[in-house]
């Protein structure tokens, strides 16, 4: 019954967002199997600045939305604290270490392609941003930004890694996906405070990574994603 029940809002939900998601690296993936090793690199490397450019953007637009930057500086403060404190960052590469080699079978660049555009495109804090978005807002316009640089990463990956690259878009259907729905359901005890907070507090972490994609200096931003969720419980709080 709950399992019919969570299947109906994930039919009901239709997160577009994911399903573009999906669509993105599937034809990217398509596109590198064709053209296998031919793509110049620097290529990829000025459509990565365009995309970490947009992405600031983005970040910079998404933290002018709160009023309570105090509770938004506190949260990213606290998170990041706890994020560092745990090890996030850390505790997920090992975790990706161990995974490939559980996971690891006859055909090697088969097994790897997969996991490692897994790894990429879901582990992220774009990822979780965009479906607390699409969940919450039913708006995927940090989505559509993150199927746009995972097909393009896709293009490169799965150049360089083969078909395995396109079977990642499975557990990013179930975990990406998931995430979404998670969201929409307590979706009724977000008011727009919250909402405005999370999506500042949000955008930051955003204005991180677009920092990280412009290689200007490597930010842990998976060590401040519990900031998220204090801000949550702070906005709840206080407002």
């Amino acid at each position: 019954m709950l399992f019919s029940a969570i299947l109906a809002r994930f039919v009901y939900l239709r997160p577009m967002g994911t399903l573009i998601n999906v669509a993105a690296i599937i034809i990217g993936s398509l596109i590198g199997l064709l053209i296998q090793r031919k793509l110049p690199k620097k290529i990829i490397t000025i459509i990565f600045q365009v995309m970490g450019l947009f992405t600031l953007v983005l970040g910079i637009s998404m933290s002018m939305k709160t009023e309570h930057y105090l509770v938004v500086i506190g949260s990213l403060v606290a998170g990041a604290v706890i994020g560092e404190w745990i090890d996030l960052d850390k505790y997920m590469n090992r975790w990706s270490d161990k995974l490939k080699k559980r996971l690891r079978m006859g055909n090697d660049k088969f097994s790897d392609g997969m996991i490692t555009a897994f790894l990429l495109y879901c582990m992220g804090a774009m990822t979780i941003l965009g479906a607390i978005e699409e969940g919450v807002e039913g708006s995927y316009d940090i989505l559509l930004m993150k199927s746009l640089m995972d097909g393009v990463s896709s293009v490169a990956l799965a150049a360089g890694l083969g078909i395995g690259v396109m079977f990642s878009v499975i557990p990013l259907l179930v975990y990406q996906g998931g995430l979404t729905l998670f969201s929409s359901f307590i979706s009724d005890h977000f008011t727009d405070v919250i909402i405005n907070d999370l999506s500042a507090t949000g955008g930051i972490l955003l204005i991180g990574l677009g920092i990280n994609i412009l290689e200007i200096k490597h930010l842990k931003i998976l060590n401040m994603v519990p900031a998220l969720v204090i801000v949550v419980i702070l906005s709840y709080l206080i407002y």
